[in-house]
């Protein structure tokens, strides 16, 4: 049952525990899923509203009954209880918010209390329409009286209400063609005050003695049954007339308040408002454009795509992190229609890849009216005071607010940062310890005595389990298993793991570790990467879960001992440390498009050494959010040879989740630097040859490619038309012009509708290689059929990295290539598609808790350096507004 009814009872009143079990029974009769919560005498106000908090914030109830009178030792404000309880979920019709939109007629956007919905409902089956009759409501509480005046009203009944300070009761009594008494005065109303064939309900609950029953009393209404009923034309017994409608009321409220919810929250239908650009001319820069939008309340637009409250970490007003047991809530829902954006081989100012993904989003979202969410990855901090300036999209086809976007987030990247450096700590620390002490004083120092006697940590059960030592007691192991267990043996010329930073610091690029005397003489070259390029952000990104990340972080390897076993996070014991400091950056974060769609941005592994995408989390809990009819656009780093192969082969891999469309982002500026010129139509025709090829790429995985060509107001409609042509004839879908850095969401109206056919186009996904082919063989496949190379070559150290992983039982991890991004081949200058060349491969590196094998073509620099005048320079707050200057 969809139902779901809850009773919150403070004490242990007899009356309410009767009126309760009365509730129950008739919710389990219509299958309604009720649950009773008692609080004891002594809870206090706090308490209470605790519970109720609880309950407003569990989307599964639909009903929240709060048992009045509150029975407690304590002072407790009644009404402020009872106004805390959800108007949505107030089917008692109690709180000011219900009683408000009664008085003022909003019958349709309220719950009406269940006493005088069941009255007038009983009013109605007699048949006698109340339009124009005169009514007498005697009683003005809050539970009956007053609710009862304002529902006849608004059924168009003349009204009037009568208390104790009425002159004459029985005169105004005399003119009621319907009357209804809550006033708690047994037998008060005599029959003959009554009007001869009015209505009478009767409301009241009394007690007087009656020495013939056996608790001596019985029970009455407020009118005088016996001599009322010879006017009345109906009139409602007591007990058995009034009480048995109210607990029905009470179902039917609890049934209309699930219906409500379900309209609400009716998978494939977002109740979103779309914020209107105001386009200007020329267009201003990205800042002012960011700046002259004013964006919506995070939480505003977390409800309005479905996300329940309890989802949702605000940080600050403009972004939030969301929890990942939305995936659970929503695990029934189909998901989306899935689209993945890349470009052709790229210029060094970028194609617009970015700005391409949001246009199209708001294109869908706001133009096609469909359910859309992008996912982008999170820039580093480092080249936002360097070189590149920003990554948020651009023009009127951005991520806002963008200082936000390109500064510090939620702080992910600092957590990623933290994790990194304390496992780097780890290696040189144990590497420090094992070179000075003896293997009996390591054991007993990594295996305390507590309490007279050692023991294992959980991590160090684990190492036992992995060494082939089934013992939980130290006291047990052998000399020999002392010394396994406590020695890693750690090849100081064999570590993978470098520090990291995220600041762009070229003299970090190689550094000796150790030269302070404290650390006898134990010095070591090492080096610095930045932060995103740490097989943690690489783990961020591909995870699925919690426990998985918990998993992929104790896999990693960080070096190799002097016996050529691997060694990993798990055997430093520094695992679990890992999941806590990274227990936040798993969840995605939501920004919002300059047209107010949604982004996720989560995760930015770097796009050479890492796979170059965002998170395979961030797409899920989309494509649950968005439903069957909506799309999810994300975004591959680079060149489609780059980013979007390893979108297919390795987060594809990964996540199980099959793209329905590739969009690929070509601009005339770049086709032409491919055509080996900057101007004319022939060097954009000789250009297209990249395009052809990267179209060519995209079909070698089954899906349709969409190109998008990203308009600059230098282009000609000539050379747009052109590369059109041309795209369809190398075999895309289709291809369109777009002008959205200009235009917003409208200029990539066109772009929607294509992608919108190819999604329903039909597609068989296939991976371009087998997982268990081996390491030179995936390698192959790649350079040959990504990158139009003849063949490959593995230098000593390469050749010497595909025996030791094999023999190690890594060779069956995905290939992750780490080539330039500005040519198809190795060689960056080589332009347009390179042919008639062998791919060299340098050395191979592995990220076994990422899950891949990355061979390094050519030399990669994993940290980048500051020109002479970096970005920082116009970098600035205004110390009167807060706001940030000069960032781009």
């Amino acid at each position: 049952s969809r139902h779901f009814m809850f009773v919150l009872q403070v004490g242990d009143r007899e009356d309410s525990n009767l009126y309760i079990s009365v509730k129950l029974k008739a919710a389990a009769e219509i299958g309604i899923n009720a649950t009773h919560m008692r609080l004891p005498q002594t809870a206090t106000e706090e308490e209470i509203l605790q519970s109720i908090r609880n309950v407003n914030n569990n989307s599964s109830v639909h009903g929240l009954i709060v048992q009045l009178p509150l029975d407690s030792v304590n002072r407790i404000n009644t009404e402020k209880v009872t106004n805390a309880v959800a108007p949505e979920k107030d089917v008692d019709g109690l709180t000011s918010i219900n009683a408000g939109k009664l008085a003022r007629g909003d019958l349709g956007d309220c719950f009406i209390p269940c006493t005088p919905n069941g009255c007038m409902e009983l009013i109605k089956q007699t048949g006698m329409s109340v339009a124009g009759k005169r009514a007498v409501v005697i009683g003005r509480s809050k539970i009956v009286g007053a609710p009862m005046y304002d529902l006849l009203l608004w059924n168009h009944a003349t009204v009037t209400t009568c208390h104790s300070k009425t002159a004459d009761l029985a005169a105004e009594v005399g003119k009621a063609d319907i009357l209804v008494t809550g006033i708690g005065k047994p037998e008060m109303v005599k029959g003959e005050w009554i009007k001869k064939g009015a209505i009478v309900i009767d409301c009241g609950i009394n007690h007087i003695p009656d020495s013939t029953k056996a608790n001596g009393r019985r029970v009455v209404g407020d009118v005088h049954f016996a001599s009322a009923k010879e006017q009345a034309a109906f009139i409602t017994p007591v007990p058995g007339g009034v009480g048995p409608m109210t607990v029905a009321m009470l179902m039917q409220n609890t049934v209309l308040s699930a219906q409500r919810f379900l309209q609400a929250h009716e998978p494939g239908k977002w109740n979103i408002s779309y914020t209107k650009l105001n386009l200007q001319r020329p267009v201003p820069s990205d800042i002012v454009i960011s700046r002259s939008c004013v964006p919506k309340p995070i939480d505003c637009l977390a409800s309005e795509i479905g996300l329940l409250s309890y989802e949702v970490e605000l940080y600050g007003k403009t972004k939030a992190k969301v929890q990942l047991e939305t995936i659970d809530r929503l695990r029934a829902q189909a998901d989306g229609k899935y689209v993945v954006v890349t470009g052709i081989t790229p210029t060094p100012l970028g194609e617009g890849k970015s700005t391409t993904t949001i246009g199209l989003v708001q294109a869908l979202g706001a133009h096609l009216n469909r359910n859309v969410f992008a996912c982008v990855r999170q820039p580093s901090q480092g080249p936002t005071f360097g070189i590149k300036g920003g990554a948020a999209g651009g023009g009127y086809s951005q991520v806002i607010p963008m200082e936000e976007f390109n500064l510090h987030l939620t702080g992910d990247i600092h957590a990623i940062t933290a994790a990194n450096n304390l496992v780097a700590a780890a290696i040189d620390a144990r590497m420090f310890h094992e070179a000075t002490q003896s293997d009996k004083a390591l054991f007993n120092r990594l295996v305390p005595l507590s309490g007279g006697q050692r023991k294992f940590s959980p991590v160090q059960i684990n190492r036992l389990k992995k060494l082939g030592i089934e013992k939980t007691d130290p006291s047990t192991l052998t000399e020999e298993e002392i010394t396994r267990f406590a020695r890693l043996d750690i090849d100081p010329e064999s570590i993978t793991w470098q520090r990291v930073l995220d600041t762009n610091d070229r003299f970090l690029r190689k550094i000796t570790v150790g030269q302070s005397p404290t650390e006898k003489g134990h010095t070591r070259t090492a080096q610095f990467d930045i932060t995103v390029a740490s097989e943690i952000m690489a783990v961020l990104a591909l995870t699925s879960s919690m426990e998985d990340m918990r998993q992929r972080l104790a896999k990693m390897v960080v070096a190799t001992s002097r016996s050529g076993v691997p060694i990993t996070t798990e055997d430093l014991g520094v695992c679990g440390a890992l999941t806590v400091l990274m227990k936040d950056a798993i969840k995605p974060n939501l920004m919002q498009t300059l047209e107010g769609n949604p982004v996720f941005v989560h995760a930015g592994p770097f796009a050479n050494i890492a796979h170059g995408n965002s998170s395979i989390l961030a797409d899920k809990i989309a494509l649950k959010l968005v439903g069957p009819d909506g799309f999810v656009v994300t975004e591959a780093g680079f060149g489609a040879d780059i980013g979007m192969e390893k979108f297919f082969n390795i987060k594809c891999r990964y996540s199980g989740l099959r793209p329905h469309v590739v969009v690929l982002v070509a601009t005339v500026r770049a086709l032409k630097m491919h055509g080996g010129g900057p101007t004319n139509l022939e060097l954009v025709e000789k250009g297209c040859s990249n395009l052809r090829k990267q179209v060519e790429n995209a079909k070698h995985f089954g899906v349709p490619v969409v190109v998008a060509v990203n308009a600059f107001k230098t282009d000609s409609e000539a050379e747009l038309q052109l590369i059109c042509k041309l795209a369809k004839e190398a075999g895309a879908f289709d291809a369109v012009p777009c002008t959205h850095w200009a235009d917003g969401g409208a200029g990539a109206v066109e772009l929607g509708k294509a992608v919108q056919k190819a999604a329903e186009a039909p597609s068989k996904f296939s991976f371009l290689y087998d997982i268990e082919l081996p390491v030179v063989d995936k390698i192959r496949i790649i350079a040959q059929k990504i990158y139009g190379a003849d063949d490959i070559e593995l230098l000593p150290d390469a050749q010497h990295k595909v025996d030791l992983y094999t023999k190690q039982g890594f060779g069956n991890l995905p290939i992750c290539m780490a080539k330039t991004h500005l040519s198809l081949s190795h060689d960056a200058e080589k332009k347009g598609v390179p042919t008639g060349f062998v791919l060299p491969i340098r050395d191979i590196r592995a990220s076994v808790g990422a899950g891949f094998l990355y061979p390094l073509v050519g030399t990669m620099p994993t940290i980048p350096g500051l020109p002479t005048r970096p970005c920082f320079y116009d970098i600035d707050l205004d110390p009167l507004t807060g706001e940030v200057i000069g960032l781009f």
